[in-house]
């Protein structure tokens, strides 16, 4: 049989080996380096990092008498909520009113291709210039960013649906509100789930490195005051926590599509 026809036995076990690996690279590669310089900073060990994260996690701050680790989560995430919510609701009826209406897509097409190209970073100083340094300038990072593409990719949804359907509607008597809500809308919702999971990556980009600029909370704030110290024991966890809290958004996100739209499996982001 050859090698493109075989389909592994345990997917699951094959998709944890890399991080295996990794983790047991970073071991290895820690333990050497603290053998030779036990103050080594660089790669410290795990014990040091559990240590570190109790501190910020279980006990309260000698200053401000709060939770560091969990008050910078529950900052991060409010401010990813509103972003993204904000992005996913414009960019839904801006895709439909470009998807479906000529004259709005001749209008609208361009400057959105155009907008999409602009890298969302370069215009963090405008922002803050305009919006201030709050958390109105960091949530709009994340919109500016993320809704170009999104409304790109959605709007291309609705064209891609077979002209046959928005006949029959119409010879039925559909009205535009009708056909949105009827034939466009069910087809469009889990591309915007699919286009919410791809996002994930970027707005969390674009969120820490607003934190990092201009904060005094915030998963990125933290990571980037610790950094001048080398206190990797901190962002070292911290990063893996991004990482975590991304996946279980994604998790979350593929779950939600499967359990609403099953007949989409077939042709979406695995």
């Amino acid at each position: 049989m050859r090698l493109i026809n075989r389909k592994p036995q345990s997917p699951r076990l094959l998709g944890v080996l890399p991080v295996a690996a990794a983790v047991c690279l970073y071991l290895a590669t820690s333990g050497a380096r603290l053998a030779e310089n036990p103050d080594d900073k660089l790669m410290p060990s795990p014990l040091s990092m559990a240590e570190a994260w109790r501190g910020m996690a279980l006990a309260p701050d000698g200053r401000s008498e709060r939770y560091l680790f969990w008050d910078d989560t529950a900052a991060s995430l409010a401010r990813m909520a509103v972003g993204l919510g904000i992005t996913t609701s414009v960019a839904l009826v801006v895709s439909l009113g470009i998807g479906m209406f000529p004259h709005v897509r001749a209008t609208l097409a361009s400057s959105v291709t155009a907008a999409s190209m602009i890298p969302a970073l370069a215009v963090l100083p405008i922002l803050f210039i305009v919006f201030g340094v709050g958390e109105v300038s960091k949530i709009a990072l994340i919109v500016v960013g993320l809704l170009p593409c999104m409304v790109r990719d959605l709007s291309q949804r609705v064209l891609e649906i077979p002209e046959e359907q928005w006949i029959k509607a119409q010879t039925l008597g559909a009205s535009s509100p009708q056909l949105a809500l009827r034939v466009i809308l069910p087809q469009m919702l889990p591309r915007l789930i699919d286009s919410v999971r791809l996002a994930l990556g970027p707005a969390w980009l674009f969120l820490i490195s607003a934190e990092a600029i201009s904060a005094t909370s915030g998963l990125g704030y933290r990571i980037f005051l610790v950094r001048r110290y080398l206190a990797m024991d901190v962002i070292l966890p911290y990063v893996a926590w991004i990482t975590l809290l991304a996946f279980a958004f994604d998790y979350g996100l593929r779950v939600l599509r499967r359990w609403r739209f099953p007949w989409m499996d077939a042709a979406t982001v695995p």
